[in-house]
């Protein structure tokens, strides 16, 4: 009985986390879909021919793709040594820092970019993708840090000591101990940095100054579109992206981590 009621449970999560999905689908292949129907009663792939159409749209993913990575991979240069600092050490001023870091989530992304434009215009880095890699830093690495650190705080000190009395470098402690344990940490930092990265649209289109075109520029002028097949392939293709990049970085973090490798040696 318990086990029934599990599977029930389990399958209605499931049926309402998959059904905004499949309405999704349904919408973005629909061509005309009235009030009352149930299904819609002709189907078409016009919203998708019109985005792939569109040059403008290839480029966008391109850029998108660039900016996320080269954001993530700062993050965690970023992010680990900070979080391992927050996390095993005491120091005076550490609640200032950390009021700091949480300030970019409290603080408007907009008023942070009008506050910020100036700065990028003197350092030639406004219109620039480089200028936005460094824009986007400002809401994910506090997130980046909050990750992290949780993750040192649930794994303790202890390790390192252990490898410590035993002739362990702190590169080595990172790379052999910490690592493979802080896996999930990394994967949701991943996960969440991307999908922060993708839908700036504020700071990314006043520092960038629509110049440099990302996903999220070229999909929120479609919002304003009554064409509502190209809205619903335009999102299903914006949701698709954060599920690529993690798989990506999956296959990365295989490759590079000693757990990961020796699992897949024995299998």
């Amino acid at each position: 009985m318990k086990n029934k009621r599990i599977s029930i449970l389990f399958f209605t999560f499931v049926f309402f986390l998959c059904l905004p999905v499949i309405l999704l689908l349904l919408k973005s292949v629909s061509n005309g879909w009235r009030w009352g129907e149930l299904l819609p009663t002709a189907f078409s792939l016009r919203g998708f021919e019109v985005l792939l159409n569109d040059p403008r749209f290839y480029s966008a993913i391109g850029m998108t793709l660039w900016i996320g990575v080269i954001v993530i991979l700062l993050n965690l240069l970023i992010a680990v040594p900070a979080a391992r600092a927050l996390a095993f050490h005491s120091f005076r001023g550490k609640s200032m820092v950390e009021t700091v870091l949480i300030l970019p989530i409290l603080i408007p992304s907009l008023a942070v970019a009008m506050g910020i434009h100036v700065t990028m215009i003197r350092l030639g880095l406004a219109d620039q993708w480089l200028g936005l890699v460094m824009v986007h830093l400002i809401p994910t690495v506090p997130y980046s840090i909050k990750i992290l650190r949780s993750g040192f705080e649930r794994l303790g000190q202890k390790w390192e000591e252990q490898a410590s009395t035993l002739g362990g470098t702190k590169g080595v402690i990172l790379y052999k101990i910490y690592l493979p344990q802080l896996l999930p940490s990394f994967r949701s930092m991943v996960f969440l940095i991307f999908v922060i990265s993708l839908s700036q649209y504020a700071l990314t289109s006043i520092i960038g100054g629509g110049n440099v075109l990302t996903l999220a520029m070229l999909y929120f002028p479609f919002l304003s579109s009554v064409d509502e097949a190209v809205i619903a392939s335009f999102s299903l293709i914006f949701a698709f992206l954060p599920i690529l990049v993690m798989i990506g970085f999956e296959l990365v973090f295989r490759m590079v981590i000693p757990y990961q490798k020796r699992v897949i040696d024995r299998e």
